[in-house]
């Protein structure tokens, strides 16, 4: 032998647990329904400011888009679940 042990894939595998997908619960203002999103479903913008920071999704039930204010521990829910973030690069202008 030449003193490096080999793993076969299955063994290396063997310890891990199958993990379920997150959904987000969410609900919709227009037609009231209530629902589970995957990640994919969602978008999330990060912006300079509260005011441009949301996510949205589109309606499964009535196919309206809806957009809601993302703070801070939102952000953190949505993106450690997997939900891609886009961030915008604010500019401030001077005086």
């Amino acid at each position: 032998m030449s003193g490096t042990s080999e793993m076969s894939v299955a063994s290396a595998f063997s310890g891990m647990t199958r993990v379920d997908p997150v959904v987000f619960k969410a609900a919709c203002p227009d037609c009231r329904g209530g629902f589970e999103l995957a990640a994919s479903a969602l978008r999330l913008v990060v912006g300079a400011t509260h005011r441009t920071t949301f996510y949205s999704f589109t309606c499964p039930e009535c196919r309206t888009a809806v957009r809601k204010p993302a703070g801070e521990r939102i952000v953190e829910l949505l993106t450690g679940g997997g939900v891609r973030a886009l961030r915008l690069q604010g500019t401030v202008r001077g005086a």
